[in-house]
């Protein structure tokens, strides 16, 4: 025991984060916050170089692929993957554990590590940044390092990250984003916006000092891409953004454009690209001749896209991700050079972040059937194909229920003879349901979000006022798709978790993808595996022995 103890003692000692609280633990005195750790100085050129070193030493850069596609799932946790594989296996009639997502029967799979510079649980925007630049940075920033200061233009000046969309076209490749969310939301807007601030999708989010400075927001910097031929394809939500205050929505009486220094972004975009194709419900997309069109732009809501289990009652008719997939792939196709694109499945996030996993399973799915487009679409032998997620989320999978029980619906235990013939109950004699969440909105009591006898729980997020006690589930039907799981601390908004997230590949490259790396290196497995992409690189970066010394900058090239 006093070794134990020794033992013990010393290893606290060595983190350094002994403390006189920490020694008056035996007194039953409360502990108050520990002293946050430091981290060992960092910089863009240490990430970008061990990043590249460990997707060489992998082989990536034996690979030959003409063509890149980089799937995210955001927030696409393991527990959302296997639980959507059941979701999707039940929907077909079968018990749904054997099933697998499109994704899942890719040949090489790895781990990656997603906390931002300043996170143990990261946002969208650093995980992003860390996927598409080589370089890992702190929370809300979007193609910028670490060094810059949140918020702040004049911080951010000379901290831009080249994203492997730049690179793309710089090499003369075709590149292409496809998002369920708006296209100047984080994950699409990492490929070709640099801003300190992720929330600056229009000028009304820039401060008077952030303009002056010299900033932008992201959806003017989408227009005044200027790289190579320009981007060839975007498709996602996000017209509010880009039309003028009070400019009538196409589509909605009730929305309007945001955007105070009065631009129709939409019209500069159609001037500037010849041969361009602007589209913004279903019915204009299916009717273009997309082996004959140069540029496209589709924008088919003000904000994010539906929901897919919410698509179905659009007004003017939305395509699914699938869909856009098929169309962004046409349109690149058309370029014997090859391709970059990048998709994103961006709602399953926002149904997780509303406690709702009906729809954070449907949207799952949906991304999972883009996939498998995009493997119909293309070879294994000249496209590498990766998915992965930016991060995970709080979902939970537990409560020992019976195989083939409904995913969504409430436990029935399994005992060491079958099933059991009722519901599992908990210690209160309660019936509960196998997904639930760590935290969010639907906190295990009645609340302002929901109260007990209620029939199914609203998706919607407000503040939360807690009162005690579990609601009976017996009457209520938790498959319903606006079914809210409970949650085991109250907060407005589900948050993100910390955990690794999966990734899944194929094609020339594929076979670098295998155990569990830094978050960045990702980056490096899609560009080390294409030639040119590759010697792109070496050419702004001085490589040395096939190694990059530094993250690669736009300005050297023009």
């Amino acid at each position: 025991m006093r070794l134990m103890m020794t033992t013990a003692a010393l290893s606290v000692c060595l983190a350094g984060v002994w403390s006189q609280s920490s020694a008056q633990a035996d007194d039953n005195t409360q502990i108050g916050p520990r002293k946050v750790l430091q981290v060992p100085n960092e910089n863009a050129a240490q990430w970008f170089i061990q990043g590249a070193d460990t997707a060489i030493k992998r082989g990536s850069a034996k690979a030959k692929a003409k063509n890149i596609i980089l799937f995210v799932g955001d927030g696409m946790s393991l527990t959302t993957v296997a639980a959507s594989r059941i979701y999707e296996g039940q929907s077909k009639g079968q018990s749904g554990e054997e099933n697998l997502l499109s994704f899942e029967t890719m040949p090489y799979t790895g781990f990656s590590k997603t906390f931002n510079t300043d996170s143990q649980t990261p946002d969208s925007a650093g995980t992003m940044t860390a996927m598409i630049t080589g370089v890992k940075t702190k929370m809300g920033f979007l193609s910028i390092n670490q060094t810059a200061n949140r918020d702040d233009c004049a911080s951010s000046k000379n901290a831009k990250l080249t994203t492997a969309l730049e690179l793309a076209e710089m090499a003369g490749l075709s590149t292409g984003i496809v998002t369920t969310t708006s296209i100047t939301h984080a994950t699409p807007a990492a490929t070709y916006a640099h801003v300190p601030e992720r929330n600056w999708e229009n000028d009304t989010e820039l401060s008077q000092a952030n303009k002056a400075a010299g900033c932008t927001d992201i959806a003017q910097q989408f227009i005044d891409f200027n790289i190579g031929d320009g981007i060839e394809v975007a498709l996602g939500g996000g017209r509010q953004h880009f039309l003028a205050a009070g400019a009538d929505d196409p589509e909605y009486q009730e929305f309007f454009g945001a955007r105070l220094d009065n631009r129709n972004l939409i019209a500069e975009w159609q001037k500037k690209s010849p041969g361009s194709q602007y589209v913004w419900n279903k019915t204009q997309l299916d009717a273009l001749d997309l082996r004959k069109t140069k540029h496209l732009l589709g924008l088919f809501e003000p904000a994010h896209m539906n929901f897919e289990a919410d698509r179905v009652k659009d007004r003017s008719g939305e395509p699914s991700l699938a869909d856009m997939t098929r169309s962004a792939i046409t349109v690149l196709k058309n370029n014997p050079k090859g391709f970059f694109l990048m998709v994103e499945g961006g709602r399953i996030d926002h149904a997780h972040h509303s406690g709702n996993a009906f729809r954070a399973l449907s949207d799952t799915v949906a991304f999972s059937d883009a996939v498998r487009t995009a493997m119909s679409m293309t070879s294994d032998k000249d496209t590498l194909i990766i998915v992965t997620a930016d991060h995970s989320h709080t979902m939970t999978f537990a409560g020992y229920p019976a195989r083939g029980n409904p995913i969504l619906g409430k436990v029935i235990g399994a005992s060491g003879e079958g099933p059991t013939a009722g519901y599992a109950l908990d210690a209160t004699g309660l019936p509960y349901t196998t997904l639930a969440y760590a935290n969010g909105p639907g906190y295990t009591g009645a609340s302002d979000q929901q109260q007990e006898g209620i029939k199914k729980f609203p998706h919607q997020m407000s503040g939360v006022q807690t009162t005690n006690g579990r609601p009976d589930l017996r009457e209520v039907d938790t498959e319903d798709q606006d079914f809210m799981q409970e949650t085991a601390i109250p907060l407005g908004s589900e948050t993100h978790g910390g955990e690794d997230v999966g990734i899944w590949a194929s094609g020339p490259g594929a076979e670098a993808v295998r155990g569990t790396v830094e978050q960045n290196v990702i980056f490096h497995y899609l560009t080390q595996a294409n030639p040119v992409l590759r010697k792109l690189i070496c050419s702004l970066t001085a490589c040395e022995k096939t190694l990059p010394t530094k993250q690669p900058s736009l300005a050297a090239k023009k």
